[in-house]
């Protein structure tokens, strides 16, 4: 049986049940009453969604055309349905797989190596005592993010040129033979990273140098208290400090890890097929496969596939990071 409720703890549902009222927690409201309540906020959203709409929902109807045999004779929908077969014929071909290994491993080299520079040249900067050398430093190492791929490309041409760059010449002058760089596909690896490194590493810097900047001065000094050389506070303190930031932008580049860096890789590579079996990645296939052969299924398919593999390892990276410390999660 149940026992009857004192006086007291009757008093103290009232109260709680009046205290729920007067602070809105003691109903249940639902999505419009959100909506009219809070109108002023989601109307100044309002323009980002009717972007995303229109820019991201409204092109994935294009999703259909990867199980289609499109032709341009016919409309829009009347493409014929050929279900699995352009994924099929990507896989069994190994285009698929080249693709991916050249996407993901060139994606992978861009985040550690660019991340793992970018803290060392933001920590050496950071321990300069030079005000003025300090300031044009990171000025200098920044400029090259603002230089764009067509601009990059045309300064590797002239560079590599088996005419007349600058590299022949050079070889020339000093009594060698000429290098024929753009017919050697395993030199490419390393001067796309190379490249890639030398355009984008002064902004990573610049993100790691504001964490740095951070940090209190106080867990420094009581370094240098106990005793801990510069060496020791840089392991101990700066790089641990951090973490937080490398987790953050490395969720944000794995976001992307499938789309590639479609301009560095266009601008520099263009239509010169020897170097595709170690330069193609699956931006440029797309590019490709609609601009060359005029193939929308196989490029819709190898599109469709780089969309879910990317969804796939994003959602699974931040459910491993989620375990591990859910602080460190983006959601």
């Amino acid at each position: 049986m149940n026992q009857p409720m004192s006086k007291n703890s009757a008093m103290l549902t009232a109260d709680s049940r009046l205290n729920g009222k007067r602070l809105g927690t003691g109903r249940k409201h639902g999505f419009f009453y959100e909506l009219f309540r809070n109108r002023v906020l989601f109307l100044m959203l309002l323009p980002t969604l009717i972007f995303f709409f229109i820019n991201s929902y409204i092109p994935m109807v294009g999703i259909y055309y990867a199980f289609t045999q499109f032709d341009f004779n016919t409309s829009l929908f009347d493409a014929k349905f050929v279900g699995l077969q352009n994924f099929r014929f990507l896989w069994q071909s190994g285009t698929l797989t080249k693709l991916t290994l050249n996407t993901v491993g060139y994606n992978a080299a861009f985040i550690l190596l660019g991340n793992v520079l970018a803290i060392v040249l933001a920590i050496l900067l950071n321990e300069l005592r030079g005000r003025y050398f300090k300031k044009i430093a990171q000025s200098v190492m920044f400029l090259p993010y603002f230089v764009s791929f067509v601009i990059l490309s045309v300064i590797v041409y002239n560079i590599f040129n088996y005419d007349n760059g600058f590299l022949n010449t050079l070889l020339l002058q000093f009594g060698g033979e000429r290098v024929d760089v753009y017919n050697k596909p395993w030199v490419w690896i390393f001067l796309i990273i190379l490249f890639y490194l030398w355009k984008n590493l002064g902004y990573s810097m610049v993100i790691y140098l504001a964490a740095i900047t951070g940090i209190s001065d106080e867990y420094y000094e009581a370094a240098k208290m106990d005793g801990a050389n510069i060496f020791q506070r840089i392991w101990y303190i700066t790089v641990p400090m951090l973490k937080s930031t490398f987790v953050v932008l490395l969720l944000f580049a794995l976001g992307s890890i499938m789309k590639g860096q479609f301009d560095l890789f266009y601008q520099l590579i263009g239509n010169n097929g020897v170097l595709y079996n170690t330069t193609d990645i699956l931006d440029t296939y797309v590019y490709r496969s609609l601009k060359v052969t005029f193939d929308v299924g196989m490029a819709s398919a190898a599109g469709v596939y780089q969309s879910l593999f990317g969804f796939v390892l994003i959602m699974t990276v931040n459910y491993i990071i989620r375990k591990l410390n859910d602080e460190y999660a983006l959601f």
